[in-house]
């Protein structure tokens, strides 16, 4: 077994042997497991706190951000750098509908930031016929918007590439390379680099803020520029259960915006031009190579790479189907290709780690710890909190049933849970300040329905976040045919008159 394949084992491992030892503890020693319940219930609800209060502060920055004219505060502070940067915005398509598409490249167009800065790639998939169609009409009515427009087409059956949206970027990064950015001779050190989903609608401040952001950093071309994930665009088509799990992934990335020792980049961001250059490009042989690009650059650079939180949203899809069990089915997959990206990056890092002797041990061991811990977090702590809780009443032996434990251990758990719930209501009225300007339909009594659903929390946190996340750490052990491949959510839209 190599070195890489061991690593591939340790979510899982610690996953389920996290699992097995409360079932075994509760029948074997069920005291120490109910106390262990009992304490770990504590945690759980110290670290929601704490994690509110990040979200909160989060919250109140990205607000007041919003109402800044960032271009305005480039013009009158940073007078004589900004206007050399250029924008590279690179928009890969495979298959969404034009409708999502179009969406995205109006948002795009009526950014408040001079166009001719910009350099845009609608970069679609060549095995994929729909795509061709959807880039023509999106050249014939957005080519004119911007500095430069370049359409390519990523080819299909590359050697050691696997389909995907990483080995697209890859592809369309070299394409503006070659015919634009050196033949120009752009330099590297003067373009960012953004890298969204087809659903990702940028807010109008947004190369403002990023602009600004990477010149008043410390080391500008070593960072990552992460802004705040919003899956709003479609929430008002989205079911209940769905839009819990659109806020809940919103409001995690928040938190993780007002944490940035712990904040690696996630779908829709952007980096240096120069950087992802000497990194190669994208992996092209990954499912999530939008996580897996902090990795590559902690590891070229030397453990000298950071994410710099953008405390300025884009808005993305939340998940919906024509169908209620295809929404939820879509859930499953998408979650699960999510938590995949720890099966793939944890054994990169590490093998990473074992090579290079440059980087500090001290930023080794920061980052394995906090990134298993985080994997190991999804997939166990809803069991344990919502599920396991009981056990050791349910399959303790007589002696522990009779203790004065067992009767207050229900009604312990329980009075924990109630009082974090004082979180989920929080959760759920800024939600409801979150949500876009409202459809025509949407009434007063619609305000309560959408406060009601996050009742649906638990059920969520175990569906939609425990179960895939085990199933993508038992596939990473399994290896072989198991292991997942790329898996492009589908895009819903439904139109009014439907």
């Amino acid at each position: 077994m190599t070195a890489k394949r061991f690593f591939e084992f340790i979510p899982g491992v610690l996953s389920w042997g996290t699992i097995a030892a409360i079932i075994l503890a509760s029948w074997r020693l069920p005291l120490v497991a109910a106390i262990f319940i009992i304490l770990f219930d504590i945690y759980w609800l110290l670290k929601t706190l704490y994690l509110s209060l990040h979200l909160r502060a989060t919250f109140a920055r990205m607000r007041a951000n919003m109402k800044l004219n960032w271009l305005e505060k480039l013009r009158m502070e940073q007078k004589g750098k900004w206007e050399p940067i250029r924008h590279l915005v690179i928009l890969p398509v495979a298959g969404e509908p034009y409708e999502v598409v179009r969406e995205s490249m109006d948002a795009l167009a009526h950014v408040n930031y001079p166009k001719e800065n910009m350099i845009f790639v609608l970069a679609r998939e060549e095995r994929i016929p729909e795509s061709a169609v959807i880039a023509e009409r999106i050249e014939k009515e957005f080519a004119s918007v911007f500095g430069r427009f370049l359409a390519t087409a990523h080819p299909d059956g590359l050697t050691g590439e696997i389909p995907g949206k990483g080995s697209n970027e890859a592809w369309a990064a070299r394409e503006v390379q070659k015919k634009i950015i050196d033949a120009e001779k752009i330099p590297h050190e003067d373009i960012l680099v953004s890298v969204f989903d087809a659903d990702t609608q940028v807010s109008p401040e947004y190369f403002g803020i990023l602009t600004h952001a990477f010149l008043t950093n410390d080391r500008p071309q070593r960072a990552s520029y992460q802004p705040i994930p919003l899956f709003t665009n479609n929430i008002f088509q989205a079911p209940a259960l769905a839009r819990v799990i659109a806020f809940s992934s919103s409001f995690w990335h928040m938190v993780q915006q007002s944490r940035p020792e712990r904040l690696t980049t996630f779908s829709s961001h952007s980096m240096p031009f120069k950087a992802l250059v000497e990194v190669g490009f994208w992996n092209r042989d990954v499912v999530s190579e939008d996580s897996q690009i902090f990795w590559q650059c902690l590891l070229h650079y030397d453990g000298d790479w950071r994410v710099v939180p953008i405390f300025y949203p884009v808005y993305m899809d939340a998940n919906a189907a024509p169908t209620f069990w295809a929404t939820m089915r879509n859930l499953y997959k998408q979650q699960r290709r999510w938590a995949w990206g720890g099966c793939e990056n944890i054994p990169y890092f590490l093998e990473g780690f074992r090579h290079n002797k440059k980087i500090p041990r001290g930023t080794k061991w920061y980052w394995t710890f906090h990134y298993i811990e985080g994997f190991h977090s999804w997939a166990t702590n809803a069991l344990i909190i919502f599920s396991l809780g009981w056990l050791p009443v349910l399959i303790g032996d007589a002696h522990f049933n009779f203790s004065l434990l067992a009767y207050n251990l229900p009604r312990i758990t329980r009075g924990i849970m109630n009082f974090s719930m004082i979180g989920i209501v929080s959760s759920a009225i800024l939600a409801m300040i979150l949500l876009p300007p409202k459809p025509a339909w949407f009434r007063r009594r619609h305000y309560i329905l959408y406060l009601i659903q996050w009742i649906l929390m638990p059920l969520h946190l175990i569906i939609f976040g425990s179960f895939p996340a085990l199933d993508a750490q038992t596939r990473a052990i399994a290896g072989g045919r198991w292991r997942l491949g790329f898996w492009m959510t589908p895009k819903f839209r439904r139109h009014p008159e439907s």
